[in-house]
C-alpha cells in the first residue's frame, strides 16, 4: 500500500511510504522517478544485508532494525531484524517495509516542520542513525544482562547444562548482528563524505563506532564465556577421573592379594596357618596406609 507522507510543494521533496510492497505499487513511481528494475527487485526480496547503491538518478539503501520481539532461540536474519528499503534523491524519498517499524512510524507522525525533514538526505540520515541505535539498545537492555546471568550460571551453579543452548543462540545473534554492522560501514562512510559532513553525519559515525565496539566486546566476552564453560566442564571431568583413579589404586593391590588366596590350590602354606587370615588383613591394611602416605607426599590427596 502506497501512502504519501510529504509533498515537494510543501516540504521540498516527496516522501512515499509503501507497506507490504508489491510490483504493482511501483508502476507509477518507477516511471516518475526513473527507478531501476534491479533495485526494485532487491526491495521486494527478503534477506538482504545492509547496503547502499548509487544509480544515475537516485540512491538505493537497505537498512535493518532490531525486531521489537523475537524468540530467544532465533538466529536468522529475518527473525532478529526488520528491513527498510529506501530510494531517495534530492526531490523524493521512498521507504518500503513489510512490517511495522516503530521508529519509522514516529517519523511519519512527527510534526513536519521538524529539522529532520529539511531535506531527503537529512531524513535518510535520521533513519540510518535510528536503525543503528536499535542495535545499541539491544546490547544495553538485553544482551549484556543475559550474558551476566549466564556468566553467573557458569561460575556459581552446579547444574549448568540447560543454559548452554541459550548461550549458543546468544552467540549466534551477536555474530549475526556483527555481520549486519559490517555491511553498514559503506552506508556510514557515504554519509560522512566531506561534501556531506555536518553534526548529524558525525553523530551517525560516532554511533556506528560505539555500537560496533559494543558488539565486538560482547562477542569476545561470549566466546570467552563458552571457553570458560568448556574448561570448567573438562576440569570437572578430570576431577571425577582423578577420584576414580585414586580409588582404583587403593584397591588394585588388595584385589591382587585376594586373587592369590582365592586360587584354591591345595598346597598353600598360609591356608593352614592359624594366624594367616589376620596376617593377610593386617598386611592389606598396612599396604593401604603406605599408599595413602605416598599420595599425601605427592599432594594427590
Amino acid at each position: 500500500m502506497v501512502k504519501q507522507i510529504l509533498s515537494k510543494e510543501q516540504n521540498g521533496f516527496d516522501w512515499f511510504d509503501i507497506s507490504n510492497p508489491t510490483i504493482e505499487d511501483f508502476k507509477e513511481l518507477k516511471d516518475r522517478y526513473n527507478l531501476n528494475d534491479a533495485s526494485i527487485k532487491d526491495c521486494l526480496e527478503t534477506g538482504h544485508l545492509p547496503k547502499i547503491e548509487e544509480f544515475d538518478s537516485y540512491h538505493f539503501l537497505i537498512i535493518r532494525f532490531i525486531a521489537d520481539d523475537f524468540p530467544e532461540n532465533s538466529d536468522h536474519l529475518i527473525e532478529v531484524t526488520n528491513r527498510i528499503s529506501i530510494f531517495y534523491d534530492e526531490d523524493f524519498l521512498i521507504t518500503t517495509h513489510r512490517y511495522d517499524i516503530p521508529v519509522l512510524q514516529e517519523l511519519i507522525d512527527m510534526d513536519k516542520n521538524n529539522k529532520r525533514f529539511k531535506s531527503s538526505k537529512s531524513l535518510v540520515n535520521t533513519l540510518v542513525s535510528s536503525s543503528i541505535k536499535t542495535f545499541e539498545n539491544l546490547v544495553v537492555n538485553s544482551l549484556s544482562t543475559k550474558l551476566d546471568l549466564y556468566e553467573e550460571i557458569v561460575f556459581l551453579h552446579n547444574r549448568r547444562k540447560p543454559f548452554l543452548r541459550k548461550l549458543y543462540y546468544l552467540k549466534r545473534q551477536i555474530d549475526l548482528i556483527r555481520i549486519i554492522l559490517t555491511f553498514y560501514k559503506d552506508i556510514v562512510d557515504y554519509f560522512h563524505m566531506p561534501e556531506y559532513q555536518n553534526i548529524y553525519t558525525q553523530d551517525l559515525r560516532d554511533l556506528y563506532a560505539r555500537t560496533n565496539t559494543l558488539y565486538r566486546n560482547i562477542g569476545e566476552n561470549t566466546a570467552q564465556l563458552l571457553s570458560i564453560y568448556f574448561n570448567i566442564e573438562s576440569n570437572h571431568t578430570n576431577e571425577i577421573m582423578r577420584t576414580l583413579t585414586i580409588i582404583s589404586v587403593f584397591f588394585m593391590p588388595l584385589t591382587f592379594i585376594v586373587g592369590i588366596y582365592g586360587m584354591n590350590f591345595k598346597h598353600m602354606p598360609e591356608l593352614e596357618w592359624y594366624y594367616g587370615y589376620s596376617a593377610v588383613l593386617g598386611g592389606m591394611g598396612f599396604l593401604s596406609v603406605i599408599i595413602y602416605i605416598w599420595f599425601k607426599r605427592k599432594q594427590w590427596l
